[in-house]
Protein backbone atom coordinates (compact mmCIF):
# COMPACT_ATOMS: atom_id res chain seq x y z
CA UNK A 1 0.00 0.00 0.00
CA UNK A 2 2.87 2.40 0.74
CA UNK A 3 4.25 2.22 -2.80
CA UNK A 4 0.80 2.58 -4.31
CA UNK A 5 0.02 5.69 -2.29
CA UNK A 6 3.43 7.10 -3.11
CA UNK A 7 2.65 6.87 -6.83
CA UNK A 8 -0.87 8.26 -6.38
CA UNK A 9 0.41 11.11 -4.22
CA UNK A 10 3.11 12.08 -6.69
CA UNK A 11 0.55 12.06 -9.51
CA UNK A 12 -1.91 14.42 -7.86
CA UNK A 13 1.01 16.46 -6.49
CA UNK A 14 2.31 16.98 -10.01
CA UNK A 15 -1.09 18.40 -10.98
CA UNK A 16 -1.04 20.76 -8.01
CA UNK A 17 2.49 21.79 -8.99
CA UNK A 18 1.47 22.71 -12.54
CA UNK A 19 -1.38 24.89 -11.28
CA UNK A 20 0.71 26.38 -8.45
CA UNK A 21 3.30 27.66 -10.93
CA UNK A 22 0.72 30.11 -12.27
CA UNK A 23 0.00 31.45 -8.79
CA UNK A 24 3.64 31.90 -7.89
CA UNK A 25 4.65 33.48 -11.22
CA UNK A 26 1.93 36.13 -10.99
CA UNK A 27 2.61 36.85 -7.33
CA UNK A 28 6.34 37.09 -7.97
CA UNK A 29 5.83 39.98 -10.39
CA UNK A 30 2.69 41.89 -9.35
CA UNK A 31 2.24 40.51 -5.79
CA UNK A 32 -1.33 39.51 -6.60
CA UNK A 33 -3.09 36.28 -5.62
CA UNK A 34 -5.01 35.40 -8.79
CA UNK A 35 -7.91 33.49 -7.25
CA UNK A 36 -9.45 33.08 -10.71
CA UNK A 37 -6.53 30.87 -11.74
CA UNK A 38 -8.38 27.70 -10.75
CA UNK A 39 -11.30 28.70 -12.94
CA UNK A 40 -8.99 29.12 -15.94
CA UNK A 41 -7.86 25.55 -15.27
CA UNK A 42 -11.53 24.51 -15.26
CA UNK A 43 -12.46 26.46 -18.41
CA UNK A 44 -9.51 25.01 -20.33
CA UNK A 45 -10.62 21.50 -19.37
CA UNK A 46 -14.12 22.24 -20.66
CA UNK A 47 -12.74 23.63 -23.92
CA UNK A 48 -10.63 20.50 -24.45
CA UNK A 49 -13.62 18.27 -23.63
CA UNK A 50 -15.88 20.18 -26.02
CA UNK A 51 -13.43 19.93 -28.89
CA UNK A 52 -12.46 16.32 -28.24
CA UNK A 53 -15.68 14.59 -27.18
CA UNK A 54 -18.46 16.83 -28.48
CA UNK A 55 -16.93 18.23 -31.67
CA UNK A 56 -14.96 15.09 -32.52
CA UNK A 57 -11.56 16.69 -33.05
CA UNK A 58 -8.47 14.58 -32.28
CA UNK A 59 -6.71 15.05 -28.96
CA UNK A 60 -3.58 16.44 -30.61
CA UNK A 61 -5.74 19.36 -31.79
CA UNK A 62 -8.07 19.73 -28.79
CA UNK A 63 -5.31 19.92 -26.17
CA UNK A 64 -3.22 22.70 -27.83
CA UNK A 65 -6.40 24.61 -28.65
CA UNK A 66 -7.44 24.49 -24.98
CA UNK A 67 -3.99 25.75 -23.97
CA UNK A 68 -4.23 28.66 -26.40
CA UNK A 69 -7.75 29.44 -25.15
CA UNK A 70 -6.48 29.45 -21.55
CA UNK A 71 -3.65 31.82 -22.47
CA UNK A 72 -6.14 34.19 -24.11
CA UNK A 73 -8.41 34.01 -21.05
CA UNK A 74 -5.48 34.74 -18.74
CA UNK A 75 -4.36 37.77 -20.76
CA UNK A 76 -7.94 39.06 -21.04
CA UNK A 77 -8.47 38.63 -17.31
CA UNK A 78 -5.31 40.58 -16.55
CA UNK A 79 -6.27 43.35 -18.95
CA UNK A 80 -9.86 43.76 -17.72
CA UNK A 81 -9.83 42.82 -14.04
CA UNK A 82 -6.29 43.51 -12.79
CA UNK A 83 -4.48 46.09 -14.90
CA UNK A 84 -6.85 49.00 -14.07
CA UNK A 85 -6.38 48.21 -10.37
CA UNK A 86 -2.61 47.88 -10.40
CA UNK A 87 -2.11 51.10 -8.42
CA UNK A 88 -5.02 50.38 -6.07
CA UNK A 89 -4.71 48.75 -2.64
CA UNK A 90 -4.09 45.01 -2.77
CA UNK A 91 -7.44 44.26 -1.18
CA UNK A 92 -9.23 45.84 -4.15
CA UNK A 93 -7.40 43.62 -6.63
CA UNK A 94 -8.08 40.60 -4.41
CA UNK A 95 -11.81 41.32 -4.45
CA UNK A 96 -11.64 41.69 -8.22
CA UNK A 97 -9.96 38.27 -8.46
CA UNK A 98 -12.70 36.66 -6.36
CA UNK A 99 -15.33 38.30 -8.54
CA UNK A 100 -13.64 37.02 -11.70
CA UNK A 101 -13.57 33.53 -10.19
CA UNK A 102 -17.30 33.58 -9.47
CA UNK A 103 -18.03 34.98 -12.93
CA UNK A 104 -16.13 32.18 -14.68
CA UNK A 105 -17.81 29.53 -12.52
CA UNK A 106 -21.26 30.78 -13.43
CA UNK A 107 -20.29 31.25 -17.07
CA UNK A 108 -19.25 27.60 -17.24
CA UNK A 109 -22.56 26.53 -15.65
CA UNK A 110 -24.45 28.63 -18.18
CA UNK A 111 -22.60 27.14 -21.16
CA UNK A 112 -22.08 23.51 -20.15
CA UNK A 113 -24.49 22.99 -17.24
CA UNK A 114 -23.80 22.23 -13.59
CA UNK A 115 -23.57 18.43 -13.82
CA UNK A 116 -20.41 16.41 -14.12
CA UNK A 117 -19.61 15.32 -17.66
CA UNK A 118 -17.23 12.72 -19.07
CA UNK A 119 -14.10 14.04 -20.73
CA UNK A 120 -13.38 11.00 -22.91
CA UNK A 121 -15.41 9.72 -25.83
CA UNK A 122 -16.32 6.03 -25.25
CA UNK A 123 -16.31 5.49 -29.00
CA UNK A 124 -12.71 6.74 -29.25
CA UNK A 125 -10.87 5.30 -26.25
CA UNK A 126 -7.30 6.42 -25.64
CA UNK A 127 -5.95 2.91 -25.23
CA UNK A 128 -2.32 3.90 -24.68
CA UNK A 129 -3.07 5.99 -21.60
CA UNK A 130 -5.16 3.22 -20.02
CA UNK A 131 -2.35 0.65 -20.09
CA UNK A 132 -1.33 -0.37 -16.56
CA UNK A 133 1.91 -1.77 -15.23
CA UNK A 134 2.88 -3.64 -12.09
CA UNK A 135 5.75 -2.61 -9.84
CA UNK A 136 7.08 -4.61 -6.91
CA UNK A 137 9.94 -3.59 -4.63
CA UNK A 138 11.38 -5.70 -1.79
CA UNK A 139 10.32 -4.57 1.68
CA UNK A 140 8.16 -1.85 0.14
CA UNK A 141 5.32 -3.64 -1.60
CA UNK A 142 3.51 -3.76 -4.91
CA UNK A 143 1.80 -1.04 -6.89
CA UNK A 144 -0.11 -0.51 -10.10
CA UNK A 145 0.45 2.55 -12.26
CA UNK A 146 -0.79 3.55 -15.68
CA UNK A 147 0.74 5.28 -18.67
CA UNK A 148 -1.47 8.26 -17.79
CA UNK A 149 0.24 8.64 -14.42
CA UNK A 150 3.65 8.43 -16.09
CA UNK A 151 2.51 11.10 -18.56
CA UNK A 152 1.36 13.42 -15.76
CA UNK A 153 4.64 13.11 -13.85
CA UNK A 154 6.76 13.41 -16.98
CA UNK A 155 4.82 16.45 -18.20
CA UNK A 156 5.17 18.21 -14.85
CA UNK A 157 8.94 17.66 -14.79
CA UNK A 158 9.27 18.74 -18.44
CA UNK A 159 7.23 21.90 -17.85
CA UNK A 160 9.33 22.75 -14.80
CA UNK A 161 12.55 22.37 -16.79
CA UNK A 162 11.09 24.44 -19.63
CA UNK A 163 10.06 27.28 -17.29
CA UNK A 164 13.43 27.23 -15.54
CA UNK A 165 15.21 27.63 -18.87
CA UNK A 166 12.70 30.24 -20.05
CA UNK A 167 13.14 32.46 -17.01
CA UNK A 168 16.88 31.93 -16.68
CA UNK A 169 18.05 32.00 -20.30
CA UNK A 170 15.67 34.10 -22.42
CA UNK A 171 15.02 37.81 -22.91
CA UNK A 172 11.45 37.39 -21.66
CA UNK A 173 12.75 35.65 -18.57
CA UNK A 174 15.16 38.50 -17.85
CA UNK A 175 12.30 40.95 -18.24
CA UNK A 176 10.20 38.93 -15.78
CA UNK A 177 13.00 38.88 -13.23
CA UNK A 178 13.56 42.60 -13.67
CA UNK A 179 9.85 43.37 -13.15
CA UNK A 180 9.80 41.12 -10.09
CA UNK A 181 12.62 43.15 -8.53
CA UNK A 182 11.53 46.68 -9.45
CA UNK A 183 8.94 47.55 -12.09
CA UNK A 184 9.85 51.23 -12.21
CA UNK A 185 13.56 50.51 -12.76
CA UNK A 186 12.70 47.84 -15.34
CA UNK A 187 10.57 50.33 -17.25
CA UNK A 188 13.37 52.91 -17.19
CA UNK A 189 15.69 50.25 -18.66
CA UNK A 190 13.36 49.73 -21.62
CA UNK A 191 11.31 46.74 -20.41
CA UNK A 192 7.68 46.76 -21.51
CA UNK A 193 6.15 46.04 -18.11
CA UNK A 194 2.56 45.62 -19.32
CA UNK A 195 3.60 43.16 -22.01
CA UNK A 196 5.77 41.23 -19.57
CA UNK A 197 2.94 40.92 -17.04
CA UNK A 198 0.56 39.79 -19.77
CA UNK A 199 3.09 37.16 -20.87
CA UNK A 200 3.34 35.97 -17.26
CA UNK A 201 -0.43 35.51 -17.06
CA UNK A 202 -0.39 33.69 -20.41
CA UNK A 203 2.35 31.26 -19.36
CA UNK A 204 0.73 30.58 -15.98
CA UNK A 205 -2.63 29.98 -17.65
CA UNK A 206 -1.00 27.59 -20.12
CA UNK A 207 0.40 25.54 -17.22
CA UNK A 208 -3.09 25.38 -15.69
CA UNK A 209 -4.53 24.26 -19.03
CA UNK A 210 -1.97 21.46 -19.31
CA UNK A 211 -2.97 20.30 -15.83
CA UNK A 212 -6.66 20.48 -16.76
CA UNK A 213 -6.28 18.33 -19.86
CA UNK A 214 -4.26 15.74 -17.93
CA UNK A 215 -6.80 15.64 -15.08
CA UNK A 216 -9.68 15.31 -17.54
CA UNK A 217 -8.00 12.36 -19.23
CA UNK A 218 -7.02 10.70 -15.94
CA UNK A 219 -10.31 11.04 -14.03
CA UNK A 220 -12.68 11.38 -17.01
CA UNK A 221 -14.78 14.03 -15.27
CA UNK A 222 -15.36 17.73 -15.88
CA UNK A 223 -17.63 20.05 -13.86
CA UNK A 224 -17.83 23.80 -13.24
CA UNK A 225 -16.69 23.65 -9.61
CA UNK A 226 -13.61 21.54 -10.27
CA UNK A 227 -11.38 24.61 -10.31
CA UNK A 228 -12.36 25.82 -6.86
CA UNK A 229 -10.75 23.13 -4.72
CA UNK A 230 -7.93 22.49 -7.21
CA UNK A 231 -7.08 26.19 -7.19
CA UNK A 232 -7.21 26.34 -3.42
CA UNK A 233 -4.92 23.31 -3.12
CA UNK A 234 -2.53 24.76 -5.71
CA UNK A 235 -2.42 28.07 -3.85
CA UNK A 236 -1.67 26.11 -0.69
CA UNK A 237 1.13 24.32 -2.52
CA UNK A 238 2.57 27.65 -3.71
CA UNK A 239 2.55 29.05 -0.17
CA UNK A 240 3.90 25.79 1.22
CA UNK A 241 6.86 25.83 -1.15
CA UNK A 242 7.44 29.58 -0.90
CA UNK A 243 5.16 31.98 -2.75
CA UNK A 244 7.00 33.61 -5.63
CA UNK A 245 9.48 30.71 -5.88
CA UNK A 246 8.91 28.41 -8.87
CA UNK A 247 10.92 25.40 -7.64
CA UNK A 248 9.16 25.91 -4.33
CA UNK A 249 5.76 25.67 -6.03
CA UNK A 250 6.81 22.37 -7.61
CA UNK A 251 8.09 20.97 -4.31
CA UNK A 252 5.05 22.25 -2.45
CA UNK A 253 2.72 20.55 -4.91
CA UNK A 254 4.47 17.21 -4.50
CA UNK A 255 4.51 17.51 -0.70
CA UNK A 256 0.81 18.35 -0.64
CA UNK A 257 -0.04 15.49 -2.98
CA UNK A 258 1.94 13.00 -0.89
CA UNK A 259 0.29 14.28 2.29
CA UNK A 260 -3.15 13.75 0.77
CA UNK A 261 -2.28 10.30 -0.56
CA UNK A 262 -0.90 8.94 2.71
CA UNK A 263 -3.61 10.63 4.79
CA UNK A 264 -6.31 9.00 2.69
CA UNK A 265 -4.67 5.59 2.98
CA UNK A 266 -3.54 5.49 6.61
CA UNK A 267 -5.96 7.86 8.35
CA UNK A 268 -9.21 8.51 6.49
CA UNK A 269 -10.25 9.96 3.16
CA UNK A 270 -12.46 12.37 5.13
CA UNK A 271 -9.34 13.87 6.74
CA UNK A 272 -7.30 14.35 3.56
CA UNK A 273 -7.99 18.05 3.21
CA UNK A 274 -7.68 18.74 6.94
CA UNK A 275 -4.29 17.04 7.18
CA UNK A 276 -3.00 18.77 4.04
CA UNK A 277 -3.96 22.21 5.34
CA UNK A 278 -2.70 21.27 8.81
CA UNK A 279 0.75 20.65 7.32
CA UNK A 280 0.57 24.09 5.73
CA UNK A 281 -0.21 25.70 9.10
CA UNK A 282 2.70 23.91 10.77
CA UNK A 283 5.13 24.95 8.03
CA UNK A 284 3.98 28.56 8.15
CA UNK A 285 4.34 28.67 11.93
CA UNK A 286 7.94 27.46 11.92
CA UNK A 287 8.98 28.72 8.46
CA UNK A 288 6.67 31.52 7.28
CA UNK A 289 8.50 31.93 3.97
CA UNK A 290 7.76 28.33 2.95
CA UNK A 291 10.01 25.37 2.28
CA UNK A 292 12.24 27.01 -0.35
CA UNK A 293 11.33 30.66 0.25
CA UNK A 294 13.95 33.14 1.38
CA UNK A 295 13.82 34.56 4.87
CA UNK A 296 13.59 38.33 4.45
CA UNK A 297 14.73 40.30 7.50
CA UNK A 298 12.33 42.85 8.87
CA UNK A 299 13.14 46.50 8.32
CA UNK A 300 13.54 48.65 11.38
Amino acid sequence: MFLQQLINGLTIGAVYALIAVGYTMVYGIVELINFAHGEIYMMATFVAMTLFRLAGYPLWFAAPAAIVAAMMMGVTLEYIAYRPLRRSPRLVALISAIGASLFLQNLAMKIWGARRQPFLDPERPLAFFQVKHQLALPAVGEATFSNMQITILGTAVAMMIFLTLLIGKTKLGRAMRACAQDQVAAKLMGVNVDRTISATFAIGSAMAAVAGVLVGMNYNQVWPMMGYMAGLKAFTAAVLGGIGNMPGAFVGGLVLGLAEGFAGAYVSSLWMDAIAFGILIIVLIYRPSGILGQQIPRRT
